[in-house]
């Protein structure tokens, strides 16, 4: 997969394509559904696929403060297409220039100049251009002009409901954990580089991994049984997570993520980790003292540990 940041980074013998456009967050299965049909439309046209992206979000562009959590920042994002086989990516800057931009300029400079888009799957709800001007029968009507064919996204249903993103951020919320991974083919996860930390896991004797989530806020909170993935190794270990803003701990300026990985013993600085979360085993407290923390960690340790103890025995 190639990643195209901005539109000064299409190659210029670029020869066309079969794009889709959207926020893409947590690539669900409804995501992905429409990525099988872009790679069948490409194949059938010889061309290779495109996924337009915008960063930041449109949402988080006009609201910053009332946006959704993200479910995927872009690094995951990224990985997520790539594990896809998307062929190329276009990232463009969501700024007062393309807010501002109107939509038939979109269409001539963006999808007709830029990208010679030979086929364009788009929800039919979607909008842009300025003030949301334009809209999918704007699309169809310069597909017939100029000789592209505008397909709408398909949708896709689970127990009678579409299957969105704002439906996952719902379930992530109630701590459905089985049902998010339903939605999206797999557990929920975050990844991020380990940093270094105030080491207060070990004054705790749980030594712990700081993991860099690098967003503002954060799709659900708790302590959890996960499953870690180091990135550079393909290492698999069981731990616990508390992923929040550790009310106990004075001082904690924005939500993070630290994971304890059962059996292990090394140095994960600099290294990137990926969480999955598998059990939630309760919401975050504030404790009266370090004491009182200790024991509870010690308590979410066993826990988890008897949890995976159980799915083994279950042959999970």
């Amino acid at each position: 997969m190639r990643l195209l940041r901005g539109l000064h980074n299409i190659p210029a013998d670029f020869r066309g394509c079969a794009a889709t456009i959207g926020n893409f967050d947590g690539l669900h299965l409804g995501h992905q559904g429409i990525l099988r049909a872009l790679k069948d439309v490409a194949a059938a046209q010889g061309v290779p696929t495109l996924v337009m992206l915008f960063e930041p979000q449109p949402k988080e562009f006009f609201a910053p403060q009332a946006a959704p959590a993200r479910l995927a920042n872009l690094r995951e994002k990224l990985q997520d297409l790539a594990s896809h086989h998307v062929d190329y990516v276009l990232c463009l800057p969501f700024n007062q220039a393309l807010r501002s931009m109107p939509a038939q300029a979109f269409i001539e400079q963006i999808l007709l100049q830029a990208l010679r888009v030979k086929h364009l799957i788009v929800g039919d709800d979607f909008r842009f251009g300025c003030d949301r001007s334009g809209d999918y029968r704007a699309l169809a009507a310069a597909g017939h002009q100029h000789g592209f064919q505008v397909q709408d996204s398909p949708t896709l249903e689970l127990d009678s409901e579409r299957v969105s993103s704002t439906r996952v951020r719902t379930e992530l919320s109630a701590n459905n954990l089985s049902r998010v991974a339903h939605l999206l083919g797999r557990p929920y996860r975050m990844s991020g580089r380990v940093a270094f930390g105030r080491q207060l896991g070990r004054q705790l004797d749980t030594p712990t991994a700081n993991v860099m989530v690098n967003r503002r806020q954060l799709p659900l909170t708790g302590v959890f049984a996960v499953q870690v993935t180091e990135e550079e190794s393909g290492r698999r270990f069981s731990g616990v997570a508390n992923c929040g803003i550790k009310p106990t701990v004075a001082g904690v300026p924005e939500p993070s993520l630290e994971v304890h990985l059962f059996d292990f013993s090394g140095n994960l600085y600099h290294r990137h980790l990926t969480v999955e979360f598998v059990h939630k085993l309760r919401d975050e407290q504030k404790f009266a003292g370090l004491a009182e923390l200790q024991q509870a960690i010690a308590a979410d340790k066993q826990a988890a540990r008897q949890y995976f103890a159980a799915r083994t025995a279950a042959g999970h």
